[in-house]
């Protein structure tokens, strides 16, 4: 009896929900090109998940480029290379764009930081000395950005992007040091 959780227990248990597994991923891309009669080759199907970390939104994204692309079955590593550049750009439309647009200038800041430290988990002391500023200073603007839904906390201290690829997203939107000022 002691082990077991009460409803309102259960209300504030949050399982992380990450990539998927490489095999999961690859099984994503494949499986429905199958059913519809189309194969992928195995260097295309390594591709799309190196890209796409196993982020399953990515996964979907990719694979719907990739058949935009490829003339015919089998979608290759090429279809898939340049199907990535399409992807690229329909997710900083779409996707990305929209949580950007949400931002105020300092939570862009604090982003484009933790982007040019790479695409993490951070300390929250680099990112801070990224700024110039202090980590006390940072607390309510890193407080807005999980509020938000932007990043998390792995660990104590620790900070980190909620999706893949978002790092390199800050890059392109604010790609010179504008945002160090």
């Amino acid at each position: 009896m002691g082990k077991a959780k009460s409803y309102a227990e259960r209300l504030f248990d949050f399982p992380e929900v990450g990539p998927l597994p490489e095999a999961a991923a690859a099984l994503a891309i494949t499986k429905p090109a199958g059913k519809e009669g189309v194969k992928i080759e195995q260097d295309a199907v390594t591709q799309v998940v190196q890209e796409t970390q196993g982020y399953p939104y990515f996964l979907q994204e990719w694979g719907k480029h990739a058949w935009d692309t490829a003339q015919s079955s089998p979608i290759t590593r090429a279809d898939v290379m340049i199907a990535s550049a399409s992807a690229v750009a329909a997710l900083d439309e779409s996707f990305f764009r929209v949580r950007f647009d949400r931002l105020t200038p300092a939570e862009k800041k604090y982003l484009r930081a933790m982007a040019e430290l790479g695409p993490g988990p951070h300390r929250s002391g680099d990112i801070a000395e990224c700024l110039n500023r202090k980590v006390t200073a940072l607390g309510p603007t890193r407080n807005q950005l999980i509020s938000k839904g932007m990043i998390w906390s792995p660990n104590h201290g620790d900070t980190a992007f909620t999706v893949p690829l978002f790092d390199e997203f800050m890059k392109r939107i604010i790609p010179d040091d504008s945002w160090r000022n």
